[in-house]
């Protein structure tokens, strides 16, 4: 015999399901071309009816990563939801704060400014428009 003890099938086991678990982490947390959310639409996408953002409120469009608010003066303004922390896509928003469901970051959902890290940069502004009575918001530059 060798002196050396033998691991026990449940330890055996046990090491075999957490190690494909252990490498997860750092990817989901990767910013980049590893399937993050794209920063801003590719092309003009159409986001809904001009009348659903009334003049002071704020809606999210999960399915297109862009949050649209109205001024007081029937102005439009919109914004990326992928975090700039991490590139996660935010599908909270809560009255008018943007919640990363990853890290925690918080944004304004008005300005894009960062109200909570660890993001330290805004989101991305894209330029907005009503066209036929329907809200879209473009890729910009």
């Amino acid at each position: 015999m060798s002196g050396r003890t033998v691991p026990s099938r449940r330890t055996v086991l046990r090491s075999a399901v957490l190690t494909p678990v252990a490498g997860l982490g750092p990817a989901a947390c990767s910013p980049g071309d590893d399937g993050a959310a794209p920063a801003r639409p590719t092309a003009p996408v159409e986001l809904g009816a001009d009348g659903e953002v009334a003049e002071g409120a704020t809606k999210l469009y999960r399915d297109a990563n862009v949050v649209v608010s109205r001024a007081g003066d029937g102005s439009l303004k919109a914004f990326s939801t992928v975090c700039t922390h991490a590139g996660c896509p935010i599908g909270k928003l809560e009255g008018t704060k943007l919640v990363c469901p990853c890290h925690g970051s918080e944004f304004d959902a008005r300005t894009g400014e960062v109200l909570h890290a660890p993001a330290t940069t805004p989101l991305v502004e894209l330029p907005v428009e009503v066209k036929r009575g329907r809200i879209v918001a473009s890729p910009g530059t």
